[in-house]
């Protein structure tokens, strides 16, 4: 009985300490599972602080570039010269290279360009359109040899040969637009064209848009009939003005052939169709068809010339009225880029070189004559809307610009 009480107790012991024994192990692989958790986040926290400091690193190193760079583009910027460009562009009225047959051989274009030779006509010009960078003029005619005409009372025509005269004169550029062109029906507005294209003669008006470059910037130039300011007319000067920006021309010139003949004051739809044009976008308005001067108008920042007059006309052999101007602008560009800043000349000239008669001949006037026309045009101008514009003309200090 004893000896089975202490194999009992032994056998107890034996439990007892095997429990203490997993009991130790349980606690040791416990412990050593902590151990291994806390270091693994130790280093997980390590590496995301490395990983951490690393980007702030690779972030402040990208913003030191970008700012170098920066610096570097706009130190650049002010080592780049800013490029400064002016465009002369000069203006004048009606040319009608020719006659109407019906008139008197005598004293006609016709008889003038037989017997003096076509560079007769520019001698009175000067360099006045040599000098500039673009010369546009309404040809008021048509250049051909074809014998059936309209029903009109006036059909003008020269010979397609007469296209020279405006290459010796320096002109670049015509208008096409007019109540003329069309004297000898299609044929004779295909044969202008063609006579225009061989003398390398630019041309504008109804559904033609010429472009130039000049100066590394492109000059536009439209030209319409202006009879009437309505919905018709203003959409088709803003699409094309659109079409011509889009085309990436910097200066746009429009012309017009309108207004009453005879009338010294633009009527009222010239003086809107004008404005409508600017606010569409136009830089200069050009005028035409009353066979006098007519004023000028400064409207928001840009000039409307409301009618040039007559200018190399065929069209009369001694009309009452000679005078004549020539209108230029110089353009101010900087980086290719129109400024505000505005230079203009007013060239006073009668249509003949003497004054019993017309003989065609285009002449610059100089004295007292100049200033009779200078101011005429400003005394029709203070009709409009006054002559603000003056302060862009430097050669009328001397005349009277009061009302």
């Amino acid at each position: 009985m004893h000896n089975e009480n202490n194999l009992n107790r032994t056998r107890v012991k034996r439990k007892h300490r095997r429990l203490k024994k997993s009991v130790r192990h349980f606690i040791l692989f416990s412990f050593l599972i902590i151990i291994g958790v806390f270091i693994f986040n130790l280093f997980k926290v390590e590496e995301v602080s490395t990983d951490q400091t690393k980007t702030k690193q690779e972030q402040s190193l990208k913003d030191s570039e970008k700012q170098k760079q920066e610096q570097s583009t706009n130190e650049n910027k002010k080592l780049e010269p800013v490029t400064e460009t002016t465009i002369k562009i000069s203006a004048a009225g009606d040319f009608t290279l020719g006659t109407d047959e019906r008139f008197e051989y005598t004293d006609s274009f016709v008889d003038e360009a037989k017997t003096n030779g076509l560079p007769y006509f520019v001698e009175g010009l000067g360099t006045t359109f040599l000098e500039d960078d673009l010369t546009t003029v309404n040809l008021e005619t048509t250049l051909t040899t074809a014998t059936e005409k309209a029903d009109k009372t006036f059909t003008f025509k020269g010979d397609p040969s007469y296209t020279q005269i405006l290459e010796l004169g320096g002109i670049e550029a015509v208008n096409l637009a007019n109540n003329h062109i069309f004297d000898y029906l299609d044929k004779g507005f295909d044969d202008t064209i063609s006579a225009l294209k061989l003398h390398e003669i630019g041309y504008f008006g109804y559904d033609h848009h010429y472009i130039k470059m000049i100066k590394g910037v492109k000059i536009g130039a439209l030209g319409y009939e202006g009879w009437g300011d309505n919905p018709e007319i203003r959409n088709t000067v803003e699409q094309d003005i659109k079409a011509l920006r889009e085309n990436d021309v910097e200066i746009i010139l429009v012309h017009y052939h309108w207004g009453d003949e005879k009338q010294y004051v633009p009527n009222e739809e010239q003086k809107s169709l004008a404005r409508y044009t600017i606010d569409s976008g136009a830089d200069l308005i050009l005028g035409h068809h009353p066979h006098v001067v007519q004023g000028i108008e400064e409207y928001k920042g840009k000039f409307i010339v409301y009618s040039l007059g007559n200018f190399m006309f065929g069209g009369n052999r001694n009309p009452s009225d000679k005078d004549t101007f020539v209108f230029q602008q110089i353009f101010h560009l900087k980086n290719g880029d129109l400024t505000n800043k505005k230079e203009i000349n007013i060239i006073p000239f009668s249509i003949s070189s003497v004054s019993n008669r017309n003989d065609y001949q285009p002449t610059v006037l100089s004295g007292s004559e100049s200033d009779r026309v200078l101011q005429k045009i400003i005394d029709v101008s203070n009709q409009i809307n006054g002559v603000d514009w003056l302060v862009y003309e430097s050669d009328v200090n001397e005349v009277n610009v009061g009302q």
